[in-house]
């Protein structure tokens, strides 16, 4: 195992008062693997990531990452690791090039060396064409790519990424998914944090939903989403509500309702409801809500999703907690 943690945990004192960031976190990441911490923000995803890069201290807990022990050797796990935060690490008066190479030389490369990696680093990031030109020219994307070839210029065994591509556009977006999976293919195993269902449903290998400090599940995106079984039926009704839950879970073919609070705009209330065929299930949800009178504002049929999951663990939705 790349990482492994055992009760991690993070307290903040603020205005004298104690906060648990993190609640005993317990994770496990393997060699070659995307692995992402999927969250709302405010969740515990990058203090979680900056205790296991060593930019801060544990309260409590142990961990080891590439097998250096966090709290005794921290030097050895940051030779061992790229970091790569939120904010970037970019200087806009130099060039990508002069970046690289200090970088390389910042890590014990010879100029020579330094200069090579560059070279081979700034081809793959497709940097190339840039590369003499000062970063403050660059774009968000362009920018976003040069603090992943920063990350990666000492050539890591495992790379973390913090909120990869929050700000970019749909383009950018896809090209950095698409630099993740190279990667991983060339063998760096990764560890990211997210907020956006999608893209931990695309990249991650295995992934694990914090919620408040905590670890609420853990597996492959597949797994996690057949955990929720069947189909998710979610039907919105403005008044109500209570009866029209009483009546559907009165039928055998609904496994589990569940009741959110009504929007304070619409004040259109949804029940999701867990059917193994949504399809078979539609016509006879109409008819019972006919039979007492009752008009749905809206209806729809999909299959689990990881917001279903973190729905089921919290009762909360990561769509409405972003």
């Amino acid at each position: 195992m790349l990482i492994e943690t055992k009760g991690l945990k993070k307290v903040f004192k603020s205005r004298g008062k104690e906060v648990e960031a993190v609640r005993g976190v317990d994770l496990a990441v393997k060699e070659g693997e995307v692995f992402g911490l999927l969250g709302p923000n405010g969740a515990g995803k990058t203090t979680t990531m900056r205790m296991l890069s060593t930019l801060i201290e544990p309260t409590e807990g142990e961990a080891t990452v590439c097998g250096h022990d966090l709290a005794r050797d921290a030097a050895g796990v940051r030779r061992d690791i790229g970091y790569v935060g939120q904010a970037g690490g970019t200087w806009g008066e130099v060039t990508a090039r002069e970046e690289l190479v200090m970088q390389g030389r910042l890590y014990g490369m010879s100029k020579k060396r330094a200069q090579a990696r560059a070279a081979d680093v700034l081809e793959s990031f497709q940097l190339s064409e840039y590369a003499d030109r000062n970063v403050k020219t660059y774009s968000g994307g362009q920018k976003r790519r040069l603090d992943i070839a920063l990350g990666i210029m000492h050539e890591p065994k495992l790379l973390f990424l913090d909120e990869p591509t929050t700000g970019l556009d749909p383009q950018s977006r896809a090209h950095m998914w698409d630099e993740v999976r190279a990667l991983r293919d060339r063998g760096t195993a990764i560890f990211l944090t997210t907020h956006y269902l999608d893209e931990a449903d695309a990249l991650c290998d295995r992934l694990a939903i914090i919620d408040h400090g905590e670890i609420v599940a853990e597996g492959t995106p597949l797994a996690l989403k057949k955990e929720v079984a069947g189909d998710v039926v979610a039907v919105g009704v403005t008044d109500r509500a209570a009866e029209a839950r009483d009546l559907f879970d009165a039928k055998d073919f609904v496994r589990e309702v569940e009741a959110g609070e009504p929007d304070p705009a619409t004040g259109v209330a949804v029940l999701r409801l867990y059917v193994d065929d949504g399809a078979a299930a539609l016509p006879e949800l109409l008819r019972t809500l006919d039979g007492a009178s009752i008009s749905p504002a809206s209806i729809e049929l999909h299959r689990p999703s990881l917001d279903d999951v973190f729905l089921k663990q919290t009762g909360r939705s990561l769509r409405e907690e972003k």
